[in-house]
């Protein structure tokens, strides 16, 4: 177990903003979990769990308690009746496990390549893209509950999944501190049609070829295209949750020309797509730039404040809400 005193919160994000945390704590194994609440609870400290930063904001006051962070890393895998059981611990790079699933011909992971931040994060918030998400995989998490001090198992109806949600960002943040999480696979591909910009690039580059590795190299390419590397321009991918409609919503959307998507998870407007028709497509807002390729991500070119950012966020969300009726939500998490 690493203690570090007073790192700046600006360090540990990728939108590159934030006050000084009073500790941060990085766990290298299990056992050490325990002795990191202990440090907590001992000096009288709230704390916030962290993955890497890339799906997080933090605000100029900083947190005055202790950041735990995890670094157990690792990949492994079985096969059992057709499927093939992945286990990834928390502080595994997520790309890296899509990238050793596909590179067994492994499908339900391929279309979530290229996101950022650790493996442990990924079941906060339930990623997902291009018409794929976590739930669609998931199987179990090993866990360390903070309420009860004891090591758990969690399994996939425990988490309450739903689009960008789980019970890790609502109804219980912070009790959980997952070590690992483990998937089933089966060898295959995705159905068709796939997500329309997965579809027009295939379409662009005539690709016959759909398997796992293929559809990960497609969206690869598509990601790094629209998406800037958070290491050479802080952001925290996108920031805004698509809209999701019922069917009588998609249906009076469609009759007044907004482009209705509709996939396995259900019909919903990207969020972007309203951005760049409220017109804030490529603008400069208190020093937050709105992606020229991808509306969704806002880029922090020259903020100097959380505050900075809040008003940016306002004035997109007010706008929309003005000209669409759509209300934008948040995507990342706040410190």
């Amino acid at each position: 177990m690493k203690i570090a005193e007073n790192i700046p919160l600006s360090t540990l994000t990728t939108m590159r903003l934030g006050g000084p945390a009073r500790y941060v704590i990085d766990i290298e194994k299990p056992s050490e979990i325990k002795e990191a609440y202990d440090f907590a609870e001992k000096n009288h400290l709230p704390y916030y769990i962290l993955g890497g930063g890339a799906n997080t904001i933090a605000r100029d006051k900083g947190f005055n308690g202790a950041i735990f962070r995890t670094t157990i890393a690792g990949i492994t895998a079985s096969n059992t009746e057709g499927y093939t059981i992945v286990t990834a611990g928390a502080g595994e790079p997520w790309d890296n496990v899509v990238k050793f699933t596909t590179d067994l011909g492994l499908t339900g992971c391929e279309a979530l390549s290229k996101i950022p931040g650790l493996t442990g994060a990924a079941p906060v918030q339930n990623i997902g893209a291009y018409g794929q998400e976590l739930a669609d995989t998931f199987v179990s998490a090993e866990v360390y509950d903070f309420k009860d001090q004891t090591f758990k198992t969690l399994t996939k109806s425990d988490f309450g999944f739903s689009y960008r949600k789980s019970i890790l960002n609502t109804t219980e943040k912070n009790r959980y501190l997952v070590i690992s999480i483990t998937l089933k696979l089966k060898k295959g591909e995705m159905s068709r049609p796939f997500y329309n910009s997965i579809e027009k690039y295939i379409g662009e580059h005539n690709i016959i070829e759909f398997g796992p590795k293929s559809i990960r190299d497609i969206v690869s390419k598509i990601r790094t295209d629209k998406l800037p590397d958070p290491a050479e321009k802080p952001s925290a991918g996108s920031f805004f949750k698509n809209i999701y409609l019922t069917e009588e919503q998609a249906k009076e959307a469609t009759e007044k020309g907004y482009p209705v998507y509709h996939g396995h998870d259900g019909y919903k407007i990207n969020s972007g797509w309203l951005i760049d028709q409220a017109g804030f497509n490529g603008k400069l807002l208190h020093g937050i730039r709105v992606n020229e390729k991808a509306s969704l991500v806002l880029i922090n070119e020259s903020a100097k404040s959380y505050n900075d950012l809040a008003e940016a966020r306002q004035e997109i969300i007010d706008k929309v809400k003005q000209q669409f009726g759509y209300t934008l939500e948040q995507e990342p998490n706040e410190i």
